[in-house]
């Protein structure tokens, strides 16, 4: 990395403050990033942008949720054996957008599985602690624990 890569600082700013053509560049690169726009020339024409103004910025200013890491969380289960339990976690994760990632369940012994879940909750739209409390409701959950979270 050369020195003037090195010397740069980044800030994090508030959306309502930043000028209208930074806040209309992020809109192009999410129409081209989400295939709503053919090419820059496209997205730039949807959000009123000048293709001078996208390119002065395209490569300086990004969304908060980019540069945050993804944040991976281990969920062990010990649930009640019955039929369409393990499709209702899912379900109830599923609802506040967490990301399995992977799902590890025993062969029921006495009447009782244990399940294992690795989940993405970058885009989860609760906090832990309520998608916990709400796992734990169901009635057919014995035991909820957070194994493990991190990157």
């Amino acid at each position: 990395m050369s020195k003037k890569e090195l010397d740069q600082k980044f800030y994090l700013v508030r959306e309502d403050v930043l000028p209208e053509a930074m806040k209309k560049t992020l809109d192009a690169k999410e129409l081209i990033e989400r295939r709503k726009a053919d090419s820059v020339w496209d997205a730039v024409k949807k959000v009123d942008l000048s293709r001078s103004a996208f390119y002065k910025y395209r490569d300086t200013v990004f969304p908060f949720h980019t540069i945050v890491k993804e944040r991976i969380i281990t969920l062990f289960f010990h649930l009640e054996d019955r039929s369409g339990t393990l499709s209702e976690l899912l379900g109830v994760v599923a609802k506040y957008h967490g990301n399995v990632l992977t799902i590890h369940q025993t062969i029921p012994l006495q009447g009782r599985a244990n399940v294992t879940l690795s989940l993405n909750v970058t885009d989860m739209k609760t906090n832990l602690d309520h998608l916990l409390a709400e796992l734990k409701r169901l009635e057919f959950v014995d035991t909820v624990e957070v194994l493990g979270s991190g990157a």
